[in-house]
């Protein structure tokens, strides 16, 4: 009766268990990392699956490889950690398989990388990695932009290893002139991003400064510049190592009046930390669409001590949407959480959080916010994630912290965030405006995480260039008058 009922069906169902053995001729050392197992209904374009920016556009499936020989084949379930749904519960269709040996765990934060092996795209779920992904080119200086790989004091003493710091100088046009020093806007990149965009940038602006691109990038993720138990002192390494070797290798002016501060998402959050954090270092910071600035509304879930929300349901046990455009919600915090869990657990987004904001537990690795099977919120983790809530600290350290923030906080974010990011940042900003900092924040009218940059009544010339304006009209005002 089975066999029956395949030969009516059209195409096949999707296989339980996939076949993936390594080419010999690919390496000749045995090799390990994390496999993963891409499914698509219908034939893919190109050479590739791609999972997509909606998570299960693409199934997945995954398994840890601590040993896989060349020549030797290793069968993964997929009904094992999978996504959206264990393979054999797929529907039946003409499906397409990949595989992917991630080797150093970057898949959740990057992708299939430089160093990966893949096979090809196949109709049967008998896979051979035959392919190594090629390294990325070299970022190389021109005349204009300086590459910098830095050895971190503070970061080799934390890790008993050396650890470096990168970063991409962009100098201004008239940089040899003889007896000049410069002001210095850092920038730090979201999630996935890094400091070679220091080499696709146009400052949009006279303002006559260095731009330094910072590399934010680490194993778990984003370290956002702060210290962590996790990813070490990345705050302390930023203000004691590497911007005064920046200073002086550069001509850069070493005062708070001269260093600025911008980035978006998680460099929007990264920013604001590190203003807050080392406000009489700084000169100012100009943060867009940070990531959730108040832990009651960590996109959307209550995050603070005695909270008792569910990281999968709203306040009134509905699905928490994560992912909302054009108006519409797409994608719950659950489906985003459930496959990341199978991309990697470490190096996404969400677990990129907890390699910042949470303990280290006894097994060397940052203790989970939440369970990611049934959403519940350890309150241990939430406690001492508290140090981390920008909103909070600000509110609770306000006789301390005003009078060094008063003027050097021009937040800018979307009302229609696509991550609901504005909800966080509404509160911030209402705590603000009751201090008297009206010009802390501006909350954009129908703008979301993705178009906020473009032109606006309120910046009829783009955002990046009323940020870069403002900077320069704040650099004017505070540098010292000559005698």
């Amino acid at each position: 009766m089975k066999t029956l009922l395949f030969l009516l069906l059209p195409f096949a169902i999707s296989a339980a268990s996939i076949e993936v053995t390594l080419d010999p001729s690919l390496t000749p050392a045995a090799t390990s990392g994390r496999l993963i197992i891409l499914m698509k209904k219908g034939k893919p374009q190109g050479d590739t699956i791609r999972t997509g920016f909606l998570p299960g556009e693409t199934w997945m499936a995954a398994r840890e490889i601590e040993h896989l020989a060349p020549g030797a084949t290793v069968t993964l379930d997929s009904d094992d950690i999978a996504f959206p749904l264990p393979f054999s519960q797929a529907p039946a269709g003409e499906w397409y398989y990949m595989a992917i040996l991630d080797r150093d765990h970057s898949y959740a934060r990057a992708g299939a990388g430089p160093g990966d092996f893949v096979s090809a795209v196949s109709t049967e779920p008998k896979l051979t990695l035959t392919k190594e992904n090629p390294a990325r080119p070299a970022l190389v200086d021109t005349d204009t932009v300086k590459l910098v790989d830095f050895e971190s004091p503070q970061l080799s003493r934390f890790f008993g290893r050396p650890i470096r710091m990168q970063a991409g100088v962009v100098l201004p046009e008239n940089f040899a002139k003889p007896g000049v020093r410069f002001p210095t806007v850092y920038h730090v990149h979201g999630f996935g991003g890094d400091h070679s965009a220091a080499w696709r940038a146009k400052p949009v602006t006279k303002f006559n400064a260095v731009h330094v691109y910072l590399n934010a990038n680490v194993p778990g993720g984003h370290h956002v510049f702060a210290d962590s138990a996790n990813n070490g002192p990345w705050g302390g390494a930023l203000t004691l190592d590497l911007i005064p070797y920046l200073e002086k290798k550069y001509k850069l002016i070493p005062r708070p009046y001269a260093r600025f501060l911008t980035g978006h998402s998680s460099g929007g959050w990264s920013t604001l930390w590190l203003q807050v954090a080392y406000p009489k270092f700084f000169g100012g910071t100009w943060p867009t669409a940070p990531d959730s600035i108040d832990f009651k509304s960590f996109t959307g879930i209550d995050v603070t001590p005695g909270s008792s929300q569910n990281a999968y349901l709203t306040k009134d046990g509905q699905p928490l949407s994560l992912v909302r455009m054009n108006g519409k919600e797409i994608v719950t915090f659950k489906d985003f959480a459930l496959q990341e869990r199978v991309s990697g657990d470490h190096g996404g987004q969400l677990t990129s959080f907890e390699w910042v904001f949470s303990p280290k537990g006894d097994d060397g690795r940052p203790m989970p916010l939440f369970n990611r099977v049934s959403g519940v919120i350890d309150p241990a983790v939430a406690e001492y994630w508290r140090k981390y809530d920008i909103s909070y600290q600000v509110q609770t350290r306000w006789a301390e912290l005003g009078p060094l923030l008063r003027g050097k906080i021009r937040l800018v974010i979307g009302d229609q965030d696509t991550f609901h990011l504005e909800e966080a940042a509404k509160i911030f900003c209402v705590f603000m405006k009751s201090k008297g900092a009206e010009d802390a924040c501006e909350i954009v009218p129908e703008r979301d995480h993705m178009n906020l940059f473009k032109a606006n009544k309120t910046y009829p010339d783009g955002l990046m260039k009323r940020i870069e304006d403002e900077m320069a009209r704040q650099f004017v005002k505070n540098r010292p008058k000559p005698q």
